[in-house]
């Protein structure tokens, strides 16, 4: 099969277009034809994508942990997925991605794709989608009628966070560039601070939560703009007790986790209606050092997507 693969650890520089073994899968697991896989720019620096979860080197590796294809067949004890059913999912971190013709998955983490989207927009979902839900609503409990405010809030996980607030009745206030104002109130945003010309603690106090995707000093900040007893979630950095306390906050730093229940969720609000995947650009899959370079540059919105089963106008377009 055709994948792309590192054999060096490094950036995108190292991913080379090439044949690769066809995946073996276990029993309780599912081989994918994969028709589409979405990327994450910062995943090459992850322990995970080069190493097995005993920290065993396994190179060379596949990238790439959000799938959406049909399922080419199944292992031992997988009984309610048949061969051809459209799914999409969050794969293990610890094991070749979907950047490839085909991949191994367990299959209680693959749930049925959303009817109304295609594969490209369907594979820029599990990850983010993910991310944003757990983020919210098991980490954070956002509730009708909370102040959430959202950091990154045009980004892959952002725009889903601020859609999943606002379908669930919370105040939704999102951090962004000038850019991305209108998009974010279309999305479903009250209020939208744009960063380049306002810091968001003059503009925002008592916040029920915040949901942190920047890090970094953006992260060092929300501390403040927390009612007492608030809560912080981020998933680009650390959240000390230390500083929780000191603030009278609770502070959380996560690592999503697959969840094939979730994910049937967020199809239906999907498939209602209520909520859409933003793919920024799209790119063949032999285009895969391109598609994250592109994502290292920053500022991207939604999504960027590895088209494997190509159309016959398949290139790195925007949607």
């Amino acid at each position: 099969m055709k994948a792309i693969r590192s054999h060096t650890r490094g950036g995108p520089e190292m991913l080379v277009y090439e044949d690769g073994p066809e995946p073996r899968i276990a029993a309780g697991e599912a081989l994918v034809r994969v028709h589409a896989a979405a990327i994450t720019p910062t995943e090459l620096t992850w322990n995970s994508t080069w190493t097995d979860s005993n920290g065993k080197d396994r190179r060379p590796i596949v990238p790439s942990f959000e799938v959406s294809g049909t399922v080419e067949r199944v292992g031992a004890g997988v009984t309610d997925m048949k061969r051809g059913a459209p799914v999409y999912g969050l794969l293990n971190f610890w094991r070749d991605g979907a950047a490839a013709e085909l991949v191994a998955a367990r299959a209680a983490d693959l749930a049925p794709k959303p009817r109304s989207l295609d594969q490209v927009h369907a594979a820029a979902v599990p990850l983010s989608g993910l991310t944003a839900w757990q983020a919210l609503f098991d980490h954070a409990g956002v509730a009708a009628g909370d102040r959430v405010l959202i950091h990154g809030a045009a980004g892959g996980v952002g725009t889903f966070a601020v859609q999943f607030a606002h379908a669930r009745g919370a105040h939704v206030i999102g951090t962004a560039s000038k850019r991305n104002v209108a998009f974010l109130k279309e999305l479903g945003a009250d209020e939208v601070v744009d960063y380049s010309s306002a810091r968001f603690e003059d503009r925002i106090r008592g916040v029920d939560a915040v949901i942190d995707t920047v890090g970094g000093d953006t992260l060092d900040r929300s501390w403040g703009v927390l009612r007492p007893g608030g809560v912080l979630v981020t998933i680009a950095g650390d959240a000390p007790e230390t500083i929780a306390a000191k603030y009278g906050v609770r502070g959380v730093s996560m690592l999503v986790q697959p969840n094939k229940a979730q994910l049937v969720e967020i199809a239906g609000l999907i498939d209602a209606g209520r909520v859409r995947p933003v793919v920024d650009a799209v790119f063949p899959l032999p285009q895969a050092r391109e598609a994250f370079e592109r994502g290292l540059l920053g500022h991207t919105r939604g999504k960027l997507v590895l088209q494997v089963v190509p159309p016959s106008d398949a290139g790195g377009r925007s949607s």
